[in-house]
């Protein structure tokens, strides 16, 4: 039997990926400061542990695993991410999570593991375009990030490849592009623009008023989780190191998008555009890449996945009221 290890384990993707590995026959490790918010983790064993500290991760990696996803870290939505209050935080943690973690994989002689960057690793003045953002893999440099939290991945993904380097083990690297579905955070100030503006529609009924940080304008791509995780596995289990984009190339404005969730719920609502933390003006997934080196690029259009994703936050809401 293959054997995996899932950091992160207890966040959104994390949980999704254990749900996947367990499918396909794996025994699954998970660890994580929690266990999954929303669903019991199928996980063999789960650690509750801080990956901050290196006697946690010693203790993670005690047995040889087949492969290793390392998804943990301190992230959230543009609410948490360009605030600039929790800054040091998110370089802090995240980085000694990735040190500790690369160190104890090498002294366990633990060869392929893989690590989700993020596309927000890219330069800030390739994105002020809304309608022509470049975000192709091999224009990350000169690096100039909008964010800590960009920073931060932009260093991790150098310290991933020095150890491919300097100790053959057999990393590899995806920048994902907002990615999305349910059982992920949906309020609280960490959840991402899809999640957010399910609540908010959910939370209101027909005639009312949704808020909109910024004009509406800014562009992105949106990731169905169930696509984020096949292009995980068809990378992990290739020959390609990356760094490479997982995202959908279908971008839409955020006013669009807010007009595509009421559109699934059957409302009308007025938009109302509020000062707010937007990050970049554009930003689009640039698949030629992936497409090249694995044969494969998402094709889901982003309606299908938004509308489960939708059903599932109003869900949520329903419940949240009943309990309130």
């Amino acid at each position: 039997m293959k054997t995996a290890l899932v950091c992160g384990a207890g966040g959104f993707i994390g949980s999704h990926m254990v749900k996947l590995l367990k499918k396909e026959g794996f025994w699954v490790r998970g660890v994580d400061l929690k266990y999954p918010e929303f669903s019991p983790t199928p996980a063999d064993d789960f650690i509750i542990g801080d990956l901050r500290d290196p006697q946690v991760c010693k203790f993670t990696v005690d047995r040889p695993f087949d492969e290793v996803y390392q998804f943990a870290a301190d992230m959230g939505g543009a609410g948490f991410v360009f605030t600039g209050e929790n800054d040091a935080d998110i370089m802090h943690n995240s980085a000694l999570i990735n040190l500790n973690m690369l160190e104890a994989c090498y002294k366990r002689n633990l060869k392929r593991i893989f690590y989700s960057s993020s596309a927000c690793m890219y330069p800030e003045y390739n994105q002020k375009d809304p309608d022509n953002p470049n975000c192709a893999e091999d224009c990350a440099y000169p690096a100039e990030p909008d964010s800590e939290y960009g920073w931060e991945k932009l260093f991790s993904e150098r310290l991933y490849l020095a150890f491919h380097r300097n100790y053959g083990m057999e990393v590899r690297i995806a920048r994902y592009h907002n990615i999305f579905g349910p059982e992920g955070i949906w309020q609280g100030g960490r959840e991402k623009a899809p999640a957010a503006l399910c609540r908010k529609v959910a939370e209101n009924p027909p005639g009312g008023e949704i808020d909109i940080w910024g004009d509406g304008n800014q562009t992105r791509s949106f990731l169905y989780i169930d696509e984020c995780l096949e292009g995980t596995l068809r990378l992990m289990r290739s020959d390609f190191v990356g760094p490479v984009n997982i995202g959908s190339d279908e971008m839409v404005t955020i006013n669009r998008m807010a007009d595509m969730i009421m559109g699934i719920a059957d409302k009308k609502l007025t938009k109302r555009h509020v000062p707010g933390p937007q990050g970049v003006r554009g930003r689009n997934s640039d698949n030629r890449l992936i497409f090249a080196q694995l044969g494969w690029k998402p094709s889901q259009p982003l309606e299908v996945g938004m509308r489960v994703t939708y059903n599932w936050v109003a869900e949520q809401v329903k419940k949240a009221g009943k309990s309130g």
